[in-house]
């Protein structure tokens, strides 16, 4: 079984359409049969990987994105989460339940405006899709973090007691939290077709506060902030985000929760 870190390791440092292809070529490599959602229009084009695990009716959408912004080798945002996910694709067979299907969804051009998602989405709808999880800075941290999630939904209830079951607890090992106001990922695209649809984030727990401050007040936060940004966001969208960065039991932690959350959504 392949490990996050080194699956993670495929994209980093590499441009974006050489972190298309290593998601293709590793799936096709493994036997994984998936399905290519190309997509050329005005502000982009690109191609969005989709895997279906299970055969129940109720689907769960895991995105993320294998694209990273122009001077980043793109480690934590978003190779981590890319590299969790085919970990979960080796995983999953034995474990999703027979009323769920998870699909494991490796988009496209996440970096402008979730373009990806959103011709995802266009194309192909959203009927049968009971939640979905955009993983976005998975590697760096001890404490999870569901944002967008102000509305309670099964979602965020199978979550918040699949986190418990871990030994979690609240605002400790994991938080919820509201609307992010200056950043998003691929599950808004989902929500604004009415899915309950979050992003799911790795921090850690002891730049909790300060990470409040910087991200849910945006101009304050930019001030105190100047110099300086809490960790993860001191390499988000730098040079400075790199393998060496990552931290192995972040992943970890991260597809452990996915496999607690994917088993509880099954009894649910």
């Amino acid at each position: 079984m392949t490990a996050p870190l080194d699956l993670a390791r495929l994209l980093a440092g590499r441009s974006n359409p050489e972190r298309e292809a290593a998601v293709a070529r590793h799936l096709e490599s493994c036997g994984v049969p998936f399905v290519r959602h190309r997509f050329d229009v005005p502000e982009g084009r690109g191609e969005t990987f989709a895997v279906d695990v299970g055969a129940g009716d109720r689907v769960l959408v895991l995105c993320a994105h294998h694209d990273a912004v122009p001077g980043s080798p793109g480690a934590n945002d978003n190779a981590a989460a890319v590299g969790i996910l085919l970990h979960l694709v080796e995983r999953l067979a034995p474990r999703v339940p027979p009323q769920l299907r998870v699909r494991l969804l490796f988009t496209a051009c996440e970096e402008r405006d979730f373009l990806g998602a959103r011709e995802y989405v266009r194309e192909w709808g959203v009927v049968g899709i009971a939640g979905v999880l955009s993983l976005e800075l998975c590697g760096i941290g001890d404490s999870l973090v569901v944002w967008d999630a102000g509305v309670a939904s099964v979602l965020t209830g199978v979550a918040r007691g699949a986190f418990e079951s871990l030994g979690l607890r609240q605002d400790e090992g994991y938080h919820l939290v509201g609307r992010i106001p200056r950043f998003g990922s691929d599950h808004r695209a989902f929500a604004a077709a009415g899915v309950p649809a979050y992003g799911l984030t790795v921090i850690p727990r002891a730049n909790a506060d300060a990470l409040r401050q910087f991200i849910l007040h945006p101009a304050w936060g930019a001030v105190r902030f100047l110099l300086r940004r809490p960790a993860p966001f001191d390499t988000y969208h730098t040079s400075r985000d790199s393998v060496a960065t990552l931290e192995p039991r972040a992943l970890d932690l991260t597809a452990r929760a996915l496999e607690t959350v994917i088993a509880a959504l099954g009894r649910d």
